[in-house]
């Protein structure tokens, strides 16, 4: 079947809420969320990844798997990219002023499209400077997907992020394409196992398996491990024991 009605309502609801999107910036309608990276041994707080939320004036607030992959194919990524890089580090810079440790580790997503870009590495150290942060503050997240990317530009992007002192970690690993091969091609600094894994490592076998073989992983690669989506203290526990 190459066509549907529910393709055009589909269509025409994207186009509207791509045209929101467009002026979302300008209306100050994005939010940055800070979701803590607790360290298992003692509960401590060691960093964040910062999420971004969208509070649209017509649509309430909007969740990121839908508005996200309409900022991907549009280009608008970009920007909203670059405020959220902005709006992260402005926000850990007075945070720090007010307490906050100063080896506090913001973790914020990039896409392909932002690694593209000839002055993404120049923009970062700029918001740096600008905060007075330190490139130890700050840790790139990159899909695993993006590592089967054969792009000279991302890799010569990613070395040189790097060789400032900014660490890249490989988010929602085992999501994809199961990229064991291609982790050799990539010099990284840390792993985040996919939270559907974690979300049923309770109750699940399977889950509790690829879990302990990605612990394993991560040890002989000499990396930290973050599980993603720990919502109760039965998986805190449960993930402790298994390292």
């Amino acid at each position: 079947e190459v066509y549907h009605p529910d393709m055009m309502t589909i269509a025409v609801n994207n186009t509207r809420m791509l045209t929101n999107l467009n002026q979302a910036m300008t209306n100050n309608e994005f939010l940055v969320y800070f979701q803590p990276i607790v360290k298992l041994e003692d509960s401590s707080v060691i960093g964040a990844e910062a999420l971004i939320r969208w509070n649209s004036k017509v649509y309430g607030m909007v969740a990121p798997y839908i508005f996200i992959p309409l900022a991907e194919e549009s280009g608008l990524i970009l920007s909203i990219g670059r405020w959220v890089l902005h709006e992260s580090c402005r926000q850990l810079s007075e945070k720090m002023k007010a307490g906050w440790p100063a080896d506090f580790e913001l973790h914020i997503n990039v896409s392909v499209r932002q690694l593209m870009q000839p002055d993404f590495y120049g923009y970062i150290t700029t918001v740096l400077d600008e905060f007075n942060l330190s490139p130890k503050n700050l840790t790139l997240e990159i899909t695993e997907s993006l590592i089967m990317e054969s792009n000279p530009v991302i890799k010569d992007q990613l070395t040189r992020i790097r060789a400032f002192g900014i660490s890249i970690a490989i988010d929602d690993f085992g999501s994809g394409f199961s990229s064991l091969s291609y982790l050799h091609n990539l010099n990284f600094d840390c792993l985040k196992i996919d939270r559907d894994f974690v979300s049923s490592v309770l109750n699940s076998a399977k889950s509790e398996a690829i879990i302990s073989a990605v612990i394993r992983l991560a040890d002989g690669l000499s990396v930290p491990l973050i599980a993603e989506g720990i919502e109760t203290q039965e998986m805190a526990q449960k993930l402790f024991k298994l390292g």
